[in-house]
């Protein structure tokens, strides 16, 4: 490793040092922090109307189809026609979304139909902005300083999650029109700083359009041990061990917080989330990467059983943050291990893929929740997950050593 490489291994804010990743990460969260702000005010607005908890469900599946739908042709677009220029329209397309909402709540005119049909515009932009958000992260930055933009682009989403609801809920207390004016300001800033990014170095696609090149993001991660393992790990363990869906029944059924508490609950993991990415900004791992990444999913699994069990609620605020820090430490790993051993003329599409794996795992992970929940019970319902998480990072350490084996986050080993 050379001094340069040596001096920006040890710098936090090295990813800051480009001012593109800085533009980047302004984009990343003004538009995320917009996205929590409509996502709590739709919520809220529709169910004012309707009284009816299937229309909030109806809200999160609108949105995710579209990234499932359309999974071969985001990635796609993201490699051959650039991801600044996609994630740009991408962010100006939920722009327009925005505004329309705003429109519909000046003029009254606000009704079920026309928000989902929105909602699934905004759906679409997210399906596009995906993939390219993701992938665009390495052409921004040295490969040496890669891990710690990846630490950063974390916290983005992670501030915005915790604090976005907050002010999201604030905003709409004072006005509907004022939450969705806000998020249309935060969003067309968003679309200004991605334009704002001088046009990275790219290996756009240059392959002539066929079913195989749709199907090359699929194809490659088949065939690259190290990405399928990363990939899947994330789906399976999400999938078994999400426990966010059933809080509710542990705030005010289990550990009788009310609904300040599930604030509470709800906030602890993001919180256990960014304090982690922060210090891995500057302490990244060096080594043993892989066996270090299932320990954490595995410690993962274990906090969760705890959680399940807990009867006092300082215990299980603290057990979902730490919950919060040991996903933050295997995610990290994994999108940094995803991006560098991904060929950059098909990092788009894989992307694409990992985007719909991640989805499906927390939409599927929720409806995993609620079913055991509402047969056996919802402490079972949990320790049941956490013991599954467990032996998921158990297995996948078995069937992919060459993830396990993986050493340093800096590329290939």
């Amino acid at each position: 490793m050379s001094l340069s490489e040596t001096n920006a291994a040890h710098d936090r804010y090295a990813a800051f040092r480009h001012s593109s990743f800085t533009r980047y990460w302004l984009a990343r969260f003004f538009g995320s922090f917009a996205i929590q702000i409509i996502s709590v005010s739709v919520g809220w607005q529709i169910y004012d109307l309707t009284r009816d908890p299937f229309d909030l469900g109806l809200v999160g599946l609108v949105q995710f189809a579209p990234s499932l739908l359309l999974v071969l042709v985001t990635g796609a677009a993201a490699d051959r026609f650039g991801r600044r220029f996609i994630m740009g329209l991408a962010l100006g397309a939920e722009v327009i979304c925005a505004a329309l909402l705003l429109l519909l709540t000046l003029t009254h005119t606000f009704t079920p139909l026309t928000v989902f049909a929105i909602l699934a515009g905004f759906g679409v932009g997210r399906a596009f902005l995906g993939p390219a958000s993701a992938s665009l992260v390495v052409n921004l930055v040295p490969t040496e300083v890669f891990s710690n933009a990846v630490s950063w682009n974390s916290s983005a989403w992670q501030i915005a999650t915790i604090v976005g609801p907050v002010a999201g809920g604030l905003l709409y207390g004072l006005s509907p029109a004022i939450a969705y004016s806000i998020a249309t300001i935060l969003l067309a800033a968003a679309t200004i700083c991605i334009f704002s990014i001088p046009k990275p170095a790219q290996h756009t696609l240059s392959e002539k359009k066929s079913l195989q090149t749709l199907l090359a993001g699929f194809h490659y991660i088949w065939k690259e041990k190290v990405v399928l393992g990363a990939i899947s790990l994330d789906l399976f363990a999400v999938l078994l061990g999400g426990a966010v869906a059933l809080l509710p029944v542990y705030a005010r059924d289990i550990l009788q917080l009310g609904p300040w508490g599930l604030g509470m609950l709800r906030a602890a993991p993001g919180i256990g989330a960014i304090l982690t990415a922060l210090w891995l900004a500057g302490h990244p791992i060096r080594d043993h990467a892989g066996m270090i990444m299932f320990l954490f999913v595995a410690l993962f699994g274990l906090l969760t059983i705890m959680f399940g069990v807990s009867n006092l609620a300082w215990l299980s605020i603290a057990l979902l943050a730490f919950m919060g820090a040991a996903d933050m430490i295997s995610v990290y790993i994994r999108e940094t291990l995803l991006q560098l051993w991904t060929p950059d003329h098909v990092r788009g599409r894989v992307n694409a893929v990992n985007m719909v794996f991640v989805g499906a795992s927390n939409e599927l992970g929720e409806f995993r929740a609620g079913i055991m929940a509402s047969l056996i019970g919802t402490i079972p319902a949990v320790v049941f997950g956490g013991v599954g998480t467990i032996a998921v990072a158990g297995l996948w350490a078995y069937w992919f050593p060459q993830l396990r084996k993986a050493r340093n986050l800096q590329g290939r080993t």
